[in-house]
């Protein structure tokens, strides 16, 4: 798929977006039109107001009452109809910019994990947040002005056609010179907005790690090194800004002085045929209104021109987002799991993946493991043991082979039945804004309290929840103050609840004290009896049990076994094993 990623692409697609809300549109189109006539009536009636007052003790007062009585109401119409104008294309930006949020949200849930390793966390927020508010922006401030910017240059030209040849033609002649400078100042800033943009986004992914990761920075003394770099992108922030700002700011003045030889120009031709008596005085009055009329909107939206540009080069980088290739699609006949009717029978046959095509990781893997196995993973860092977990959630789908679940290829399943028949319980935890009940219910919202009390008891965090302020219906987020060991818990108290019928455990037990520990592991043999577990652990003492471990290096397991056998080899394993032994026994010493 072709991307157009220049301004007038990007305007076009934010077009096709604001034409969703036809009804507002039509009203506001209909409040345009009225409005526009209101305001170029105005000046046809001060000049015939003008052609009644001839002379000293010459004045049709009558007339000029009733013109200015007219004037008033004409004036007031416009007023009102402007208001419903301003509120109707206000509503219409936001809506439409609430829609592209939600596409961008949504698109974000459907893209493959891969871009979001890929892209800094901050960037992707940039997109969907500042950059939608600056679109936003953008609209709000230029809708109105195009709407009656046009139809008061149009009207204008016909009417100054019908009026005088002469003036409508030095208006005219000089007007592309107007349209001319506005484009090309246009094309230019559009370049600097985007890079304005570009430098927004990795300015806020570089606050975002010294956000959240302001304990490891100050622990590694990295202050300095985060300092540099933000003054670095701040300044390069600031050039791109100074730039757009500078180049587009030319933009007003260029076209007012324009539009000021415009007005010299019909004030002149008018003059001239005043004395020739080819129009009134009231009627040059009337052009010379006309005339500010018609540079106005010029003015107007050459002054909004900037924000435009803005508005465009934001909405780019929105656009890149939601033009990026989703993950690949579930087949329509897709199988959906039931987590009821799960033996737990795993295959890998052939398997091979790599992150980057250049650097093969894991290369023609076969593994089987039958159901109700517990399936230790080992091997230094980087063997692939996290792969291999992102393989079997589909998080990444491999590059050949297959794996299969009680005998389907797991492409054949629908994604959603897939991750929910697996228990997931990582080293990094995640607790989402709300209260602890709805922490644990996460992946079971419809369970009872009876249920969710059971599983915080099963992982050894009921204790703890009952000490909170408000128990289970304390509210917890970022900063709840619990401490790394207690949402963990919470995590597994998730699984607990929902009983999955397989299990991934990723050194799901690395923040609890050794105490707790043993309780919690106790726990999770007794949920792992009869369920296929897969188990990624650094500390070997704690696999000990696992019906098979699988020992991982550059990608190919190169042992199988127990715990016993492994040892008895001799090989890798055991290798791994006493050097652990002899860390900890030297730290205890």
């Amino acid at each position: 798929m072709k991307r157009d990623n220049t301004s007038r692409g990007s305007l076009s697609k934010i077009g096709k977006r604001l034409l969703r809300h036809p009804m507002l549109l039509v009203i506001s189109l209909l409040c345009a039109v009225v409005y526009v006539a209101a305001t170029l009536y105005t000046p046809r009636l001060t000049g015939q107001a003008i052609d009644l007052i001839v002379d000293k003790g010459n004045v049709d007062l009558g007339g000029v009452t009733r013109l200015l009585i007219v004037f008033g109401i004409a004036v007031a119409v416009s007023a009102v109809l402007q208001w419903i104008m301003g509120v109707c294309t206000g509503k219409v930006a936001y809506l439409t910019v609430r829609d592209i949020r939600k596409e961008a949200f949504e698109k974000l849930e459907n893209l493959p994990v891969g871009y979001i390793d890929s892209h800094s966390r901050g960037d992707i927020l940039n997109r969907i947040m500042s950059d939608t508010e600056q679109i936003e922006s953008g609209l709000v401030m230029s809708i109105q002005s195009l709407v009656t910017g046009v139809l008061t240059v149009v009207s204008i030209i016909v009417i100054l056609f019908l009026e005088s040849l002469s003036v409508a033609s030095v208006v005219l002649l000089v007007t592309p010179l107007s349209l001319f400078v506005a484009t090309f100042i246009a094309k230019k800033s559009f370049a600097y907005f985007r890079e304005q943009s570009r430098t927004r986004g990795e300015i806020t992914g570089l606050i975002d790690e010294a956000v959240g990761y302001q304990r490891t920075i100050r622990a590694n003394g990295a202050e300095a090194a985060f300092a540099e770099k933000f003054e670095k992108l701040n300044d390069e922030t600031k050039k791109a800004s100074l730039r757009a700002v500078f180049v587009s700011s030319m933009t007003n003045p260029s076209t007012r002085l324009i539009n000021n030889i415009v007005f010299a120009g019909v004030a002149l031709t008018g003059a001239l045929s005043v004395a020739a008596g080819s129009i009134s005085v009231g009627d040059l009055s009337c052009f010379l209104s006309y005339t500010n009329q018609y540079t106005k909107p010029f003015n107007e939206i050459t002054g909004i021109l900037s924000e435009l540009q803005n508005a465009a080069a934001c909405a780019t980088r929105v656009f890149e987002l939601l033009d990026e290739n989703e993950q690949s699609p579930e087949h329509e006949d897709a199988l959906v799991l039931s987590p009821e009717e799960i033996s737990g029978e795993v295959r890998f046959e052939d398997v091979s993946f790599s992150y980057v095509p250049e650097r093969p990781l894991i290369e023609d893997m076969t593994l089987a493991v039958k159901p109700g196995q517990k399936v230790a993973i080992v091997g230094p860092t980087g063997c692939g043991k996290t792969t291999l977990i992102n393989l079997l959630m589909r998080f990444y789908d491999v590059n050949d082979g297959a794996i299969l679940v009680d005998g389907t290829d797991i492409r054949e399943i629908t994604r959603q039945s897939l991750r929910g028949s697996f228990g997931m319980v990582l080293q990094g935890t995640w607790i989402k804004k709300g209260t602890v009940r709805e922490n644990i219910a996460m992946g079971k919202p419809e369970a009872s309290d009876d249920e969710i009390i059971e599983a915080a008891k099963a992982s050894h965090a009921h204790s703890f929840i009952k000490r909170l302020p408000s128990g289970y219906d304390t509210v917890i987020g970022d900063d709840d103050g619990l401490s790394e060991g207690q949402r963990q818990l919470l995590c597994i108290a998730r699984v607990m609840l929902r009983r999955p019928p397989m299990l991934i455990l990723d050194e799901a037990t690395s923040s609890i004290d050794t105490r707790t520990e043993i309780v919690v592991q106790d726990a999770f043999l007794r949920l792992m009896e009869g369920r296929t577990a897969f188990i990624v652990a650094h500390r070997l003492s704690t696999i000990k049990e696992a019906d098979v471990i699988l020992v991982m290096k550059d990608g190919h397991i190169i042992e199988t076994g127990t715990h016993k056998e492994l040892l008895e080899n001799g090989g890798f394993y055991k290798h791994l094993y006493e050097s652990q032994f002899v860390r900890t026994s030297d730290s205890e010493n």
